[in-house]
């Protein structure tokens, strides 16, 4: 048996774009507040058990959906 200690993501295939137009620009706001709002609902949707489970209160909801970097227990995720 095997077991896996690191991993390594893959990047694009090919390099995306850097100039946007306005509207490439305001609909991928739109898509990014659509998963935060998506985010906010399921979260809203545990008991506070399941809450507490994975080390988050009410009060923090909102703060961590507009901060998807943010580690609820301090540590930054993604380094």
């Amino acid at each position: 048996m095997s077991t896996i200690h690191e991993t390594t993501e893959l990047g694009p295939v090919t390099a995306r774009r850097q100039v946007y137009s306005p509207l490439e620009t305001y609909w991928n706001a739109f898509q990014e507040w659509r998963k935060r709002r998506r985010l906010v609902a399921n979260l809203c949707d545990l008991s506070d058990r399941e809450l507490m489970d994975i080390g988050i209160t009410r009060c923090e909801i909102d703060y961590l959906a507009s901060h998807p970097g943010c580690d609820p227990r301090g540590v930054l995720s993604g380094e």
